[in-house]
């Protein structure tokens, strides 16, 4: 080989190497169920209904030396909801409010990530819900990362938002429109 190719292979194989290593790939841990979904509203402005979607997934990539690589994506099946009362979560999944049959999940897949202040972003996406889709932004907080006890690396974030369910063309269960969303995951490092 020349040198001329061996220069030009090796140039190929260093940006292709730096590019691999640039995101780490996480999935969101939801077998060990270091992950919640939850939601707040307020019920008839007297007090606050809150309540979780207990099934999820979710992966995201994160580069803490290029922020611009990193991406979320997660699922949410809506029929999961709870909010420990069968007779209103019956109530909440029908075609009343989230119509659970017709649109039995929401989405969320993102858009952009801006840092703020050292282990905080805003992160920016397309979230989905009730077959309307727009675009809103989470404040989010890293909470930390490293090995775990079986010889993987971890990674956590928490993350908040309120939307207006008038918004999605849903009605409100509570009397106020505003459901506040917070969001903590762990993913492990694939």
């Amino acid at each position: 080989m020349t040198k001329k190719l061996l220069l030009s292979l090796a140039l190929i194989l260093g940006m292709s190497t730096a590019t691999v290593q640039a995101a780490e790939h996480y999935t969101v841990d939801t077998k060990g169920m270091h992950a919640f979904v939850t939601f707040k509203i307020k019920h008839l402005g007297y007090s606050w209904l809150q309540g979780r979607f207990d099934k999820f997934a979710g992966e995201f990539d994160y580069d803490e030396a290029n922020t611009a690589n990193n991406k979320v994506s997660m699922t949410i099946d809506i029929m999961s909801l709870n909010s420990n009362h069968a007779e209103r979560d019956k109530h909440l999944r029908s075609d009343d409010f989230f119509n659970a049959k017709k649109f039995p999940q929401a989405t969320f897949v993102s858009t952009s990530w801006q840092d703020k202040e050292k282990g905080t972003a805003v992160l920016t996406g397309q979230f989905t819900l009730h077959g309307v889709s727009k675009e809103i932004s989470f404040d989010v907080t890293q909470i930390g990362g490293g090995k775990d006890p079986w010889g993987g690396f971890r990674r956590g974030f928490e993350a908040s938002t309120t939307i207006n369910v008038a918004d999605y063309d849903m009605k409100s269960p509570g009397g106020s429109g505003d459901v506040q969303l917070w969001i903590a995951i762990e993913g492990v490092r694939n």
